[in-house]
């Protein structure tokens, strides 16, 4: 009987043993498998630049291989090529862009575009204008396509006369007499109609600018003051528009190419640099447009600042003038000394220094 026990427990052991080693060795020779690689498929994308309404076709389009897992539905494989081919894109498609049923409709139903193709870029309500620029008035050409900026203007505003609309001072004449005929020994010009009275003006001297009546303090007496120069503009710089965004630096390509024969170059001659755009073309709403049509053919000073594309804050600014400098960065005006520089000074020259390029202009 004890014996029967034994003989029991031993072969338990060795079943118990048989099957953990069992287990053992499946683990290792699972672990020593090699893993299994994923499966790659193509993809299409844009291998150039598709213009809106563009057809698709072999010659722009290319493969990619991406893991299947990460293939989507909305995306054409190589062999969903005949389906992709014939249809035209919806809108512009940027090179490098994977191209999606979204993107691309059948050419029967697209709706045919009018116009340059660069027109569908600008949103609904929204319009485009060119304006003037130089290399400072673009941040030295750090604005390019696509930048968010803000416009500043600056004016020049004069005083004039409400009735002729010309500016201050007007000009003062003297009366020398009226009658028939012509006046005689009156230095301006007489206006005359046959048979009628005539009125002769006659303009001392080339014509004298209109003063004012002062007295002097000192003997009680009473002269005439006259301007010395004239009138001087008052300058005022504000920002108009903010958050706008450019649309082009420079011109756009012309539609039409004339073809001319053009003799062989030297492929070792160095070419000319293209010149410097000096326009800008901003997306802006017609409102605006009409502000900026005004001010730049009123010859105002426009200037475009650079922002950040992340930046859609609007910041309220103060209109700049003399007034706002004196007081916002409280600059004193300069008292009034019995002794001065020399040599004197009327205008700002900014110094030259030893590394200063010199540019001659062009002959």
């Amino acid at each position: 009987m004890r014996r029967g026990r034994t003989l029991i427990l031993v072969l338990l052991i060795i079943i118990i043993g048989l099957v953990v080693g069992f287990v053992a060795i499946r683990q290792f020779l699972l672990a020593q498998q090699p893993a299994e690689l994923p499966v790659f498929v193509n993809i299409y994308y844009a291998a150039q630049n598709i213009p809106q309404g563009g057809e698709i076709n072999e010659g722009v389009l290319a493969t990619m291989q991406v893991p299947q897992a990460s293939v989507v539905a909305v995306m054409f494989t190589e062999d969903e090529l005949p389906a992709l081919l014939g249809k035209v894109a919806k809108f512009p498609l940027d090179q490098g862009v994977v191209i999606t049923e979204a993107m691309v409709t059948d050419a029967s139903a697209a709706v045919p575009i009018s116009g340059p193709q660069w027109a569908s870029l600008i949103p609904p309500t929204m319009t485009a204008m060119s304006v003037p620029i130089d290399r400072l008035a673009v941040s030295g050409y750090a604005i390019n396509d696509g930048a968010r900026v803000n416009v500043n203007a600056c004016l020049l505003f004069v005083d004039v006369d409400p009735s002729f609309q010309t500016i201050l001072p007007n000009l003062t004449a003297v009366l020398t007499g009226t009658g028939l005929g012509s006046v005689q020994g009156a230095t301006g010009t007489g206006f005359s109609v046959e048979g009628l009275p005539i009125l002769s003006l006659g303009v001392a001297g080339a014509g004298s600018p209109q003063g004012r009546l002062e007295l002097d303090p000192s003997v009680q007496q009473p002269y005439y003051l006259v301007p010395s120069e004239v009138q001087r503009p008052r300058m005022v710089c504000q920002t108009l528009l903010q958050d706008v965004v450019v649309m082009k630096l420079g011109n756009f390509p012309l539609t039409t190419t004339v073809t001319t024969e053009t003799p062989a170059t030297d492929p070792n001659a160095q070419q000319q640099p293209p010149p410097a755009p000096d326009i800008i073309t901003l997306i802006v709403t017609p409102q605006d447009s009409i502000t900026l049509t005004y001010l730049m053919y009123t010859n105002a000073k426009l200037s475009l600042t650079l922002r950040n594309p992340t930046d859609q804050s609007r910041i309220a600014t103060e209109a700049a003038t003399l007034q706002f400098l004196l007081s916002q960065y409280n600059i004193p005006v300069p008292a009034k000394l019995p002794y001065a520089m020399q040599p004197a000074i009327s205008t700002l020259i900014s110094p030259i220094l030893p590394n200063d390029a010199v540019t001659v202009p062009p002959q």
